[in-house]
């Protein structure tokens, strides 16, 4: 029982942010019911050595199938918006319409309904219907240009600035709020989330610090992009790395006691021209241990400094096990739920579904009764038998 138990959410398949959106619904206790094409698309990313495909932003969901090409199985979506609170789609701009299912014709038949629209560009503007991926839309919001170092090219950020944390969040926030407002008296609405926008307010702290003449354009220059020693990564004697984050005065203190440097005769912390000098003492000394001994070392310590885990490491981090930050869904190691919640503990119900499971279960908790299940087989809705 999340904090969105009740919540019933028509999610069109596609990739990327609107799963990832959708998940973090799902995962709060939402009721997620993915109408997926009748056929697996061939890029909808890789499969497992096993020949099975991983999808963890897919999990928490019901599927049904239908293919909206046919006018019929429009029909059937339709009966499925008109008993949702939550729609999401992640097509071009101007697909949901052209299919009569836009959000003109869901508010008609529903006018209760959040539908959430998540793109690259928005709904509107000259790029709105052109194509386009993460590292594009982080680029043109400025946020790529400070990631990477000085003089060399821009470094992806993987996909997690535009697709996940502009885009996916971006939408759920979106829904989430526009769900308030329904339930406070408000009409439906549209929530137009844009991973170039989304992109560009993460980096709200860097228009700061732009504005007050504290942000250099060139990359690696500046507090928070690898600029200074004392807010970057190092590598240690056995090819692994430490984080280093000791932005503070006291913290920048109790890093040069741990790595011995303490009472040297080095260049003061804030001095931009002493900096490279800094950087050549961090670099030499923690290249005189391994990752597991600067731990043991700086354990319990303030200074700031932390191993760089890969992704199959992280989850078994004293602090992961501790909090259970991860969970195993079907034998796949992943990111559990989050934020938490004391009073109504969000969980993962499940992994993804093939396609058209549990949809039967999922259309008689809709409220669908056997002949109107028939009616909607009829008009092409697809579903695997429920045990």
């Amino acid at each position: 029982m999340g904090v969105l138990s009740g919540i019933r959410v028509v999610e069109f398949e596609a990739i990327g942010p609107g799963p990832f959106g959708a998940m973090l619904l799902a995962d709060m206790g939402a009721d997620v019911l993915r109408i997926d094409r009748p056929v697996a698309p061939t890029d909808l990313g890789p499969k497992s050595a096993t020949g099975k495909r991983v999808d963890v932003t897919g999990r928490g969901r019901r599927s049904v199938t239908l293919d909206l090409k046919q006018l019929e199985a429009r029909n059937a979506a339709l009966e499925l918006i008109e008993r949702a609170d939550v729609v999401i789609e992640g097509f071009r701009p101007g697909t949901m319409e052209r299919l009569g299912l836009g959000p003109d014709v869901a508010l008609a038949r529903n006018p209760k309904v959040v539908y959430g629209r998540m793109t690259g560009w928005g709904q509107t503007g000259p790029m709105a219907e052109r194509a386009g991926h993460d590292l594009n839309y982080i680029a043109l919001s400025g946020v790529l240009s400070g990631i990477g170092r000085a003089g060399e090219a821009p470094v992806p950020p993987l996909n997690l600035v535009g697709d996940y944390g502009g885009g996916g969040m971006l939408l759920a926030l979106g829904v989430v709020a526009a769900l308030l407002n329904v339930q406070r008296g408000g009409k439906g609405q549209v929530v137009d989330a844009a991973m170039i926008e989304g992109a560009a307010q993460l980096g709200a702290v860097v228009w700061g610090l732009l504005a007050s003449g504290n942000w250099r354009e060139q990359r690696a220059s500046n507090l928070l992009d690898g600029g200074t020693p004392w807010y970057d990564s190092y590598r240690t004697s056995d090819g692994h790395y430490m984080a280093v984050g000791a932005v503070e005065s006291r913290f920048y203190a109790e890093l040069l006691e741990k790595l011995g440097l303490a009472g040297k005769d080095l260049p003061r912390q804030h001095d931009r021209s002493g900096w490279p000098v800094l950087r050549q003492h961090f670099e030499a000394v923690f290249l005189t241990r391994t990752r597991d001994e600067w731990c043991a070392l700086f354990e319990g310590s303030d200074a700031c400094v932390a191993p760089v885990l890969g992704f199959a490491e992280a989850p078994d981090h004293p602090q992961h096990r501790a909090r259970g930050s991860f969970v195993e869904v079907a034998g796949v190691v992943q990111p559990g739920p989050a934020p938490r919640f004391l009073g109504t503990p969000s969980e993962v119900t499940g992994p993804a579904p093939a396609r058209g499971e549990h949809g039967a279960a999922a259309l008689r908790d809709w409220g669908f009764d056997a002949q109107s299940v028939a009616r909607l087989r009829e008009l092409g809705l697809g579903f695997l038998p429920d045990a």
